[in-house]
């Protein structure tokens, strides 16, 4: 594939052909503004906020979805890019909630980011806003579809990455929004509740419902960790505040998943603090379960495992291995079954 040569903000870039001034405006070092585009899902050229000023071109032209040319020379922040995406944000917020102080994604929200950047305090236009009730009869996520800016990234993710394509656009010009099927609600429709909608959003249109009004971004720890869910071998973050776990978000340098998870790894956190977890090793003594330490319940263990293959044979011990296990730690049991304790009863459940 040839290289491609241009100038952004008079700087010569060099490029492989195909990639798109936004992608190319990036590798420079200069940050142009999105709000519809991700790398990972398709590019639908949809927020317009990216536009950048091409030298001899009629119209400004979208960074997302516009390919680098070779003698191309492009500006990212002139004054005419500056007022469209002024004119843009205007616009958005003309429809949108002014609620910011109590918003949930206050801290992430790149449309908050944007309009603090550009200097756009709120919305000029008067008009008609769009009232939607705000649907939390799931127990996972939380719609607020007042607060939606259809950039369509929910939409794309669901369909191209989780391949459930449980919602779309519906309706059309200022009575567009996403919505399943019949605009019902996800509890109503075939999701499966992985979050994936939740990540890729870039507003407070859809959140976390159990984590909705017990912190800010800024006051967690972020921890990465491995999901214990099943053997693929997911990280994600745990996000702590005051040395509890009040949340889990994805970690984008995840080798397995990514910036995506299941339902479990995102949502079943809770047994973490549960008053039903045990914490200690328990032994009975007369009857009675008493706690002991790890060496105590080790010991006892071992004994009588030896006391079992000494009187009966390895073949009288079977072994049940997990799958909220890691694949390391049911390989290890496999070895401990048949090379350590000389069997081949071991068995694991499937799922859980």
């Amino acid at each position: 594939m040839a290289d491609i040569t241009l100038k952004i903000n008079g700087i010569k870039v060099t490029v492989p052909e195909g990639t798109t001034i936004l992608e190319a405006a990036q590798t420079a070092g200069f940050k142009i503004p999105t709000l519809c585009h991700d790398p990972e899902l398709s590019k639908p050229g949809a927020c317009r906020i990216c536009v950048v000023e091409v030298k001899g071109a009629r119209n400004l032209a979208a960074s997302c979805v516009t390919p680098v040319a070779p003698g191309m020379e492009v500006l990212t922040h002139s004054e005419p890019v500056i007022n469209a995406r002024k004119e843009i944000l205007d616009l958005l917020l003309s429809n949108h909630p002014e609620d910011c102080l109590t918003c949930d994604k206050m801290g992430e929200c790149a449309l908050a980011a944007y309009a603090y950047e550009y200097g756009v305090r709120r919305g000029s236009y008067q008009g008609d806003k769009n009232v939607y009730p705000i649907e939390d009869n799931n127990p996972f996520i939380v719609r607020d579809m007042n607060k939606c800016i259809l950039c369509g990234k929910c939409v794309r993710v669901c369909d191209e990455i989780v391949g459930y394509s449980v919602i779309d656009f519906i309706n059309r010009g200022f009575k567009t929004k996403v919505a399943p099927p019949y605009d019902g609600t996800l509890a109503e429709s075939n999701c499966v509740f992985c979050g994936s909608c939740v990540t890729v959003c870039p507003t407070g249109a859809l959140t976390v419902k159990d984590t909705r009004g017990k912190f800010r971004p800024w006051e967690v720890k972020r921890v990465k960790t491995t999901c214990p869910y099943c053997g693929v071998g997911c990280n994600f973050d745990l996000l702590v505040k005051d040395d509890k776990v009040v949340g889990v978000a994805p970690n984008p340098t995840s080798e397995v998943n990514g910036r995506f998870m299941c339902v479990k790894g995102r949502f079943g956190y809770k047994f973490i603090h549960s008053g039903d977890r045990l914490t200690k090793p328990l032994i009975k003594k007369n009857g009675e379960f008493v706690e002991a330490t790890w060496d105590e319940a080790l010991e006892l263990v071992a004994e009588k495992l030896a006391e079992v293959k000494a009187k009966h044979g390895s073949d009288a011990i079977g072994i049940l291995a997990s799958a909220k296990c890691t694949n390391e730690d049911n390989y290890l049991l496999s070895k401990f079954a048949r090379a350590v304790i000389g069997t081949n009863n071991i068995d694991h459940c499937a799922r859980l």
